[in-house]
């Protein structure tokens, strides 16, 4: 299988070389030339296979170029009960429609962890394929858990270095804590002074930059990304909608061949675009339900058409979803375009000139048959935090409360009982603050530090508290520096020396 550029649909690469360049030299995301079938009867051998095989049957369809034995190699290294636990990505059944995938049961506490943990495999197996004999240099930008996520994922992988940038008053204490702790010879955090877009912005800019990437080419370097621009990052994130399918087959909650909903939080829209591909490839899913925070540009996309990135910024509960360009719709409009690069540079280029564009009314027409959108703010978030913990015994983070919010309003606004998968995106120990106080435990709150509140929201919600969350209080903080927005080359040619 090859795979074009969503800005130029004559280029035509293997998997190994998408996954080792991460973004296209003309700024455009990679995408597969075709999407692979997935039969009712795949499903059925599927459901009794475990987390590995499901992950290396799914991705070798996709990873052509790549041995079965490679691609089951790099699943085993990932997904090994040392860093998932007992089950990868469980489902939790919450009500008779509700069922929530958590995907947090990794090294980070974050469903990143599921992509992540695979990717460092991937990437270093696409090196030796394509022959690269330079040091690949990762560059991150995150409102969050992908750096985390990606710093732990890379952290000491021969051949390669990363760096990460995080808004430096954009993510949780916790978040920020792991990130600046982080261990490995290879790895460099920094803050900047801005938001995500501002971070995310910045490194795209590196990557086309074309004097930066020749004087790093002159010292033996070469880019890569493990943000969700990058192939062997997205890919990963549809085999986790794929097993959910398989095991509410084993449960028998439904029918092979029944349809579901999938309910995902999102900001960057990856995650929702990997379910998007599964059912792309055949996942019997009936509507897909993209939830925002307040930073709601989504919402209004899907329900008008026009994707207008002019208004307020809002900082939430819910950092990781505090996205205001969605870097991953571009992959969406490529592929609802009939794959049409000129449409899909027409609106980028709009973009950036004018910050909005309007689709077609074909594209919207497919958006809206595929889609409902829906947002939710801080206060209905917390609202959800307590009722789910009322209602069920179940504790939520800030993100997947956004979730559980947008599917009560699609369920009471269509009337559509079909079960429903949530992906609930991180543990509520990352933001145990907001957690905490939206189960009412505000007075409890005063004068603790962080580690206080892990122990806190331990006693409140009657969990236990991550291993690698507990472990961060006595770790050093190696990296505190901030740069300017506009200084982000500079501190990578610092990292590089």
């Amino acid at each position: 299988m090859k795979y074009n550029s969503t800005r130029n649909s004559n280029l035509k690469v293997e998997s190994a070389v998408a996954i080792k360049q991460g973004l296209s030299v003309e700024g455009g995301l990679f995408v597969p030339e075709s999407f692979p079938e997935l039969s009712m009867d795949d499903i059925k051998k599927l459901a009794k296979a475990s987390y590995v095989e499901r992950a290396t049957f799914i991705l070798k369809k996709f990873l052509t170029d790549y041995l079965v034995k490679e691609v089951k190699a790099c699943a085993t290294k990932a997904y090994s009960r040392s860093k998932f636990g007992v089950k990868v990505a469980p489902l939790v059944k919450l009500s008779d429609t509700e069922f929530v995938l958590e995907l947090w049961h990794g090294p980070t506490c974050a469903f990143k962890d599921m992509a992540l943990q695979i990717l460092p495999h991937l990437l270093t197996t696409a090196m030796k394929k394509t022959g690269e004999e330079k040091t690949v240099v990762i560059l991150v930008a995150t409102s969050g858990d992908t750096g985390k996520a990606a710093l732990e994922g890379f952290k000491d992988v021969d051949g390669t270095k990363i760096m990460v940038f995080y808004p430096s008053d954009g993510v949780s204490d916790i978040q920020k804590l792991q990130m600046i702790t982080q261990e490995g010879r290879n790895v460099c955090v920094s803050g900047i002074q801005g938001n995500f877009d501002d971070a995310q912005n910045g490194v795209k800019a590196i990557f086309t930059d074309e004097k930066a990437k020749a004087a790093l080419l002159k010292k033996n370097y070469v880019l890569s990304s493990a943000n969700s621009i990058n192939w062997g990052r997205l890919a990963p994130q549809i085999v986790y909608y794929v097993s959910a399918y398989c095991d509410m087959v084993n449960t028998g909650e439904i029918q092979i061949g029944d349809k579901i909903n999938i309910c995902v939080p999102t900001g960057n829209f990856g995650n929702i675009l990997a379910a998007y591909y599964a059912k792309k490839m055949g996942l019997p899913v009936n509507k897909l339900i993209c939830a925002s925070n307040c930073n709601n540009i989504l919402t209004e996309f899907m329900q008008t058409g026009v994707y207008d990135r002019n208004r307020e910024f809002h900082t939430t509960i819910s950092p990781s979803m505090d996205i205001l360009i969605s870097s991953n719709l571009e992959r969406l409009l490529y592929d609802l375009s009939g794959c049409d690069d000129e449409v899909v540079n027409a609106l980028m280029n709009e973009l950036r000139e004018n910050g909005k564009y309007t689709v077609s009314d074909d594209i919207f027409g497919q958006i809206k048959e595929l889609f409902w959108a829906g947002c939710c703010d801080d206060y209905f978030t917390k609202v959800q935090i307590y009722n789910t913990n009322n209602q069920h015994g179940y504790t939520v983070d800030t993100h997947t409360a956004v979730a559980v919010d947008v599917y009560k309003q699609y369920k009471e606004q269509t009337g559509d009982n079909t079960k429903t998968v949530i992906a609930s995106t991180a543990s509520p120990y990352k933001f145990n603050a907001s957690v905490i106080s939206a189960l009412g435990r505000d007075e409890e709150m005063a004068g603790k530090d962080d580690f206080e509140l892990l122990e806190l929201l331990s006693e409140v919600s009657g969990t236990k508290i991550p291993k690698s969350l507990k472990s961060l209080k006595n770790k050093e903080k190696r990296f505190e520096n901030v740069c300017d927005k506009t200084k982000m080359l500079d501190a990578v040619n610092k990292f590089l020396k």
